[in-house]
């Protein structure tokens, strides 16, 4: 088996190399920007990119590389199945409710008309977000009627930049103060304020659709929950300070004790009946601590992972120890091709 890895140092081909290095896999460097990336694969067996959603120009067309790819013959990590809906809360709200799972409510509008009648009938608070974003970016609560209608109509007139300057900058500030963070990112923080990112100016305004959860109170921590292949582990992210966000807080617990089974059994099924390879899962619970799920990923941050003390298997055994779960995808990648043989 021969695999092609888009390379990028920040990205999960670090590891992904050093692997193949190790056990002898035969690999070669691409670039997938390049006009004949078809061509530069066409010798492999496979092809390997993780893709970020706040590079513009991967946004604009891996899923469809890879869909190609896969049309072609050739196996890919991440898959159509495991990223066609990466970085897209919409399309994630359609997918989960069609299997079933247990997501929080959400509600998507096409129209003002449309979403000013739900917003009448609704309870509040509630919980807007835009289609792309991680961290906690570009999510923010609509206490009242008021606040929902105000970011109605922006969403259905001047829409919002895919990177909030302000938000970013605070998030900075907030890091710093924590002592999680550098005086250097702050004031990079500051820079943004002015100019805005390469993705901002590129990606253009998010308009002419408007998306809201409910708002799932007295949740002090979320849980994440990753499964590649027949393996999983997970973390426990506590909320910012005076806030109701999670996601990018920084404030992680990894005690196994601490991390619900029945989310980690929920997480296999989940997995399984979505076909994907790596499935990140993000849940709250509700007042009779029931999971819900927030929305879903296929990538996640490695730096944040690495203190994980062990990992479960599918017929939920532990398995205590450090692990690097970027080889569990050239696993993956390995077993598809020998089933294909």
């Amino acid at each position: 088996m021969k695999i092609a890895i888009h390379h990028n140092p920040d990205s999960f081909s670090v590891r992904w190399i050093d692997y193949c290095e190790k056990k002898g896999i035969d690999y070669k460097i691409v670039n997938a920007y390049d006009s004949d990336i078809i061509s530069q694969v066409s010798d492999c067996d496979a092809f390997m990119w993780h893709f970020f959603q706040f590079d513009y120009r991967d946004m604009l067309f891996a899923r469809q590389l890879i869909y190609s790819l896969e049309t072609k013959g050739i196996l890919c990590f991440p898959n159509f199945h495991t990223s066609w809906h990466f970085d897209d809360k919409v399309g994630e709200k359609y997918l989960l409710e069609a299997v079933g799972a247990p997501l929080v409510p959400s509600f998507v509008f096409y129209s003002k008309d449309s979403a000013y009648d739900w917003i009448s009938k609704a309870a509040f608070p509630k919980v807007f977000k835009l289609r792309g974003g991680a961290g906690a970016a570009n999510v923010r609560l609509a206490h009242n009627q008021r606040e929902a209608k105000k970011l109605v109509n922006r969403a259905f007139g001047r829409g919002f930049s895919q990177f909030d300057r302000l938000g970013d900058f605070k998030e900075r500030c907030r890091k710093y103060r924590e002592g999680k963070s550098s005086l250097l990112s702050v004031l990079k923080g500051i820079g943004r304020l002015l100019i805005p990112t390469e993705y901002a100016k590129m990606h253009g305004a998010e308009k002419g659709y408007v998306y809201f959860q409910d708002f799932i109170p007295n949740n002090s921590y979320d849980i994440r929950i990753i499964v590649i292949g027949d393996k999983a582990f997970a973390i426990k992210r506590m909320v910012r300070k005076n806030d109701f966000r999670a996601s990018g807080s920084g404030n992680i617990r990894y005690n196994r004790s601490e991390m619900p089974e029945e989310c980690v059994r929920l997480s296999f099924d989940l997995a399984r009946d979505l076909l994907t390879q790596s499935l990140a899962i993000d849940y709250v619970f509700d007042n009779q601590n029931n999971p819900l799920i927030v929305e879903i990923s296929y990538g996640f941050a490695t730096p944040a992972y690495d203190a994980c003390p062990g990992y479960w298997t599918a017929d939920m055994n532990w398995h205590e120890g450090i692990f690097k779960p970027q080889e569990w995808m050239v696993d993956c990648l390995l077993e598809q091709f020998k089933s294909k043989l």
